[in-house]
């Protein structure tokens, strides 16, 4: 049994990895600006002040950091910007510095990243975890943000970096995004490749990387069957009984409605999942008609 420290916790991610992490029977505990209000096990951290209580890095054996501003959530300012990258880049730092000053360190550190590493839209193309990084403004967050990990890792510290693709479930994300308007339509042209993963088995690679000391470095956490816009929206749609127009909702009217943020969308990646199988993760819902009749279920988690 492990102690697992785990930031973003009261997340969409970070309780399903939770979730999971307690199921077999390792001790979760959350760092969180307000611990008391939490009915999980939490310790104290404010970014904005980069207080940390020491005593949560000492206590715990492997540190998953998903904290971040979202960047989705409103419209990209020139301060909305910033605080995209600080919340990454300064949360992370407080981390390191807390682990070099600990008296007891903890063997792992499992920091999220995004897929947004390779760029707004790189067509066709394949991107694995050797390919090159963007230039626009979301490419230059997660190459800072990886950046700061990578000093956690020259601390002699298992670390590991998931880049985390278009995370399917109807709680939250894209999905709910998508399915939003009172008909279901692709966006821009609907070619753009949609490199997704299904929430359970985000979480289930995350503990992966807990309990497997061997992976170490750079992974996309994302499922082995890339989908296009159109595709995903149609197949979605089809799951929640919504009609699907195929009409692209133009690229203009995204810009104007989103400003920056519509090359998000607008954009796409098709991005390989080879590594991580490599090192022996398996994929429950491999394929978008599996991973949506997940999403859609009434079961709840694994």
């Amino acid at each position: 049994m492990k102690k697992i420290l785990i930031t973003g916790g009261s997340g969409l991610i970070g309780q399903r990895i939770t979730l999971h992490l307690e199921k077999k029977g390792h001790e979760v505990a959350w760092l969180s600006r307000s611990p008391k209000e939490n009915k999980q096990k939490s310790f104290f951290w404010d970014i904005d002040q980069m207080k940390i209580d020491a005593e949560a890095v000492e206590w715990a054996d492997t540190i998953i950091h998903l904290a971040g501003t979202g960047v989705a959530d409103k419209r990209w300012t020139a301060d909305r910007k910033q605080d995209i990258l600080q919340s990454r880049t300064h949360s992370t730092q407080l981390i390191r510095q807390a682990i070099e000053t600990s008296s007891d360190k903890p063997s792992a550190y499992i920091g999220a990243s995004a897929i947004g590493y390779y760029g707004f839209d790189t067509g066709d193309q394949l991107m694995d975890e050797s390919s090159s990084s963007g230039s626009d403004f979301l490419a230059q967050v997660v190459t800072s943000w990886e950046a700061e990990s990578k000093k956690i890792e020259n601390s002699a510290i298992r670390t590991v970096v998931l880049r985390i693709g278009i995370v399917l479930d109807k709680n939250g994300g894209a999905l709910v995004e998508m399915l939003k308007p009172p008909v279901a339509a692709p966006l821009g042209s609907g070619k753009q490749w949609m490199s997704w993963i299904q929430l359970e088995d985000l979480a289930r690679m995350f503990v992966f990387a807990v309990e497997n000391e061997e992976v170490e470095g750079i992974y996309n956490a994302v499922g082995p069957k890339p989908s296009t816009n159109q595709t995903l929206t149609q197949e979605a749609a089809k799951k929640v009984n919504k009609t699907f127009v195929n009409i692209g909702v133009p690229g203009f009217i995204l810009k104007v409605m989103l400003g920056e943020m519509a090359q998000m969308v607008l954009g796409g990646n098709n991005v390989s999942s080879k590594k991580i199988e490599g090192a022996g993760f398996q994929f429950r819902y491999p394929d978008l008609d599996s991973a949506l009749a997940k999403t859609y279920s009434t079961g709840g988690g694994d």
